[in-house]
C-alpha cells in the first residue's frame, strides 16, 4: 500500500513567525484518520522566520528528530546543552523523563525543518540531546541512517530509543534506487526537494507518503531530489 498525502492537502497553521505544515494531527489541527502511523506521531514541516524559533517549552516521553533542510537552528535544554545544526544535518532529542528547550533560527533568513516524533519503547529514558553532520554527498544514490534505534546503526547514525529509525537520501535526475524495507514496518517517505516515483507511484516535493505491507522501494528521481525516510516497528 502506498497513499500519497499531498502537500497542499495536509494540516496548517500559520503563526507569522512559523508557518507550519503537519502530516498529521497536531495542536489545533485534528484529523482522526492521521493521528500517527505506527510510532511515526508528528510530521511538522515549519517555515521559522529569521531571527526567530520556539521559547522554552518542556517534553517528556518522545524520540524528537529535526532534520533541517534549509538554514540553521539553534538548541538550547534544561541538561546544559546548546548547539547548532545546519542544513542537511540532524539533531535528536530523547525527552524521556522529561526537559526543558528552545529552537531558534540564528540567520537573518527563513529556515526550513522537518520535526519528527517517533514514540519510544518505553516510558522513562533518561533524557538526551545531541546533534550531527551528514554530508548529503554521503548519501547520493543510497539512504543513509540520520538517527536509530538499532545497534547495526551505530555509531554512525544519532540514537533513538525506539524500533525505528530515520534515514536520508539525494538523487540526481534520471537517478533510481531500491530500498528494502524493515519487515513489517509502518513506512514514510517526503521529498523534501524534488519530483519523484515511487513504485510506480509519483509524488511531489513535500508530499508525504504513506507505505504498509510493502517489502522494498523503487525510487526514480524525476528531479533532483533529497528525501526523509522513517519507518518503525510497531
Amino acid at each position: 500500500m502506498i497513499e500519497i498525502r499531498p502537500f497542499a492537502k495536509l494540516g496548517h497553521a500559520n503563526h507569522g513567525w512559523l508557518n507550519a505544515t503537519h502530516h498529521f494531527s497536531f495542536a489545533d489541527y485534528f484529523d482522526r484518520n492521521r493521528m500517527n502511523w505506527g510510532r511515526l506521531r508528528v510530521w511538522n514541516d515549519d517555515q521559522i522566520a529569521a531571527q526567530a524559533g520556539f521559547p522554552s517549552h518542556p517534553h517528556s516521553n518522545m524520540e524528537i528528530i529535526t532534520y533541517v533542510r534549509k538554514g540553521a537552528i539553534f538548541h538550547r535544554d534544561s541538561l546544559g546543552n546548546e548547539g547548532k545544526t545546519d542544513a542537511g544535518d540532524v539533531q535528536v532529542m530523547s525527552a524521556g523523563t522529561g526537559i526543558v528547550h528552545s529552537e531558534y533560527n540564528p540567520d537573518n533568513e527563513e529556515g526550513l525543518i522537518f520535526q519528527i516524533w517517533i514514540t519510544p519503547d518505553r516510558n522513562g529514558h533518561k533524557p538526551s540531546w545531541g546533534n550531527r553532520p551528514f554530508p548529503k554527498n554521503d548519501r547520493q544514490g543510497r539512504f543513509v541512517p540520520l538517527a536509530s534505534g538499532f545497534e547495526e546503526d551505530h555509531p554512525e547514525a544519532l540514537n533513538i530509543n525506539t524500533s525505528g529509525r530515520v534515514s536520508g537520501a539525494t538523487l540526481s535526475k534520471g537517478q533510481k534506487i531500491e530500498h528494502s524495507l524493515l519487515n513489517g514496518c509502518f513506512a514514510y517517505l517526503v521529498p523534501s526537494t524534488g519530483k519523484i516515483t515511487i513504485n510506480g507511484v509519483s509524488a511531489n516535493a513535500r508530499d508525504g507518503i504513506a507505505i504498509k505491507d510493502e517489502t522494498s522501494l523503487v525510487i526514480t528521481a524525476e528531479e533532483d531530489a533529497e528525501l526523509v525516510l522513517v519507518e518503525t516497528l510497531d
